[in-house]
């Protein structure tokens, strides 16, 4: 048995290739699949088969359309209330890929119909769990509804016990979150692999003897996840088409600047500083990176028409990016240098600072600190007096913040980037704090350090 690893940083996910070194089987896959096609082509096996751990809320599958154009078995839960065709499986079935025997095990948890899946060459086990047991975590458990939340939590519980007494301690241990995702109820482990028998000495969910201690830390640790989660479940459920990742033919000047002043979204993928400095007005800044997609699907408003400003390696890899979480079909400007892209239209720019550059002292209806991070992380440590807007709630809550220059601040710059763009495009006079906010108070920033967040 052989394991190919088909990473998707920018979520945070993976999707796997198992094969005996004749046929083989696909887990998990994203909805780009050519990279998963060319990981067979490079192995030099045949997909047979391709299985879901559960119905997707972070991403788009390229499950179906796979299977599709392979002829292969397409391995969904049979409880699971899909409208496409597949072979239903569940809890304690074998399917036999190849020299391999695949069995599922029920692991409600991350949703109710989880499935996990032990796969054994007749010498060694691979465990894939999906959302079920992580590098040391579990996947999050409020997904599918803050209702459910409490009994998915003990489900997780009893289900990562349950898969790891039916695989061997030297199994390997697969799962598609846990690197990065919002899927997962704990920060990324770091670990690149494990093992069953590992993760039975180090994570929380195996070592913790009281299950009430476990669902209660879990839940209250729980944090924002991306507003576009709510639609992939519900495309996932009915079948995602295939993914269209070709550039379009570029706009000219003139519709550029025709839809700037029309206050249509116009992303720059663009350096957050190179943004700073010269920019087409009315544009917003999201520098094309591994968190692309996650908050450009998770501030924009769904559903609106989206055109790309960029280099075309840049434009090309957002289409691809955005494609996985079922933004289709953004249009294009090709080009770095505002000028050039469309000389008739109005540039603009705003200042980007260090700690340095900060004031410390300031005064009602003067300038404000700006934290555009998570709830829980301003509430851990924050600037004294920021206020705290997130990121994610930035746009519906415009209104809320003061009055005067907004300095503007995140853990890295990145997001602050992001928010300082938009704020700017809604008339209010931006600086961007481009440093990191644990260098804050080695600038001479007065920091606060308990008390709830604000936002």
């Amino acid at each position: 048995m052989d394991v190919i690893v088909i990473e998707t940083t920018q979520l945070g996910d993976r999707s796997y290739l198992v094969h005996d070194g004749s046929v083989a089987l696909v887990i998990d896959p994203q909805r780009d699949t050519d990279r998963v096609e060319a990981a067979a082509l490079g192995a030099g096996v045949r997909i047979t088969h391709v299985a879901e751990t559960h119905i997707h809320n972070d991403y788009l599958t390229g499950g179906l359309e796979l299977a599709r154009a392979h002829g292969a078995t397409y391995l969904v839960n049979a409880a699971d209330p899909v409208t496409f065709e597949r072979q239903p499986i569940a809890n304690g079935q074998t399917v036999r890929v190849g020299a391999l025997s695949v069995k599922a095990v029920a692991t409600p948890g991350h949703t109710h119909t989880h499935l996990s899946f032990i796969v054994d060459d007749g010498g060694q086990q691979a465990v894939f769990s999906g959302g079920s047991l992580l590098y040391g975590s579990v996947g999050r458990t409020d997904l599918v509804g803050a209702e459910d939340t409490l009994g998915l939590t003990h489900d997780q519980y009893a289900s990562v016990r349950r898969l790891a007494g039916e695989a061997t301690p030297g199994a390997g241990l697969f799962p598609t979150h846990g690197f990065g995702s919002f899927c997962s109820s704990g920060p990324a482990s770091g670990a690149g692999s494990s093992t069953i028998g590992e993760q039975l000495t180090s994570n929380h969910a195996l070592t913790d003897p009281d299950e009430d201690h476990f669902v209660q830390e879990l839940i209250a640790n729980l944090t924002a996840y991306p507003s576009y989660y709510a639609h992939m479940g519900v495309t996932n459920t009915a079948g995602p088409g295939p993914a269209d990742l070709t550039v379009p033919e570029a706009l000219d000047a003139e519709e550029l600047m025709r839809r700037l002043e029309a206050g249509e979204w116009v992303v720059d993928l663009r350096r957050r500083v190179a943004f700073a400095s010269s920019h087409l007005k009315g544009s917003v800044s999201f520098g094309y990176g591994d968190s692309f997609s996650t908050y450009l699907g998770w501030v924009m408003p769904w559903g609106e028409q989206l055109t790309l400003v960029g280099s075309r390696a840049d434009v090309e890899d957002a289409i691809r990016d955005l494609a996985r979480i079922g933004i289709d079909s953004p249009d294009a400007a090709l080009g770095t240098d505002p000028h050039a892209l469309a000389p008739r239209a109005a540039v603009a720019s705003f200042p980007c600072v260090g700690w340095d550059a900060v004031p410390v002292h300031r005064s009602g209806g003067g300038d404000a600190v700006v934290d555009v991070r998570r709830a829980d992380e301003y509430a851990a440590s924050r600037v004294a007096g920021a206020v705290n807007v997130p990121l994610h709630d930035l746009l519906p809550r415009l209104a809320d913040l003061p009055a005067g220059k907004l300095w503007v601040h995140c853990t890295s710059g990145y997001r602050a980037g992001i928010a300082a763009s938009l704020l700017q495009r809604a008339g209010r006079d931006v600086v961007l704090i481009d440093a990191r906010f644990d260098d804050a108070e080695a600038a001479g920033i007065p920091l606060e350090t308990s008390g709830a967040a604000s936002g």
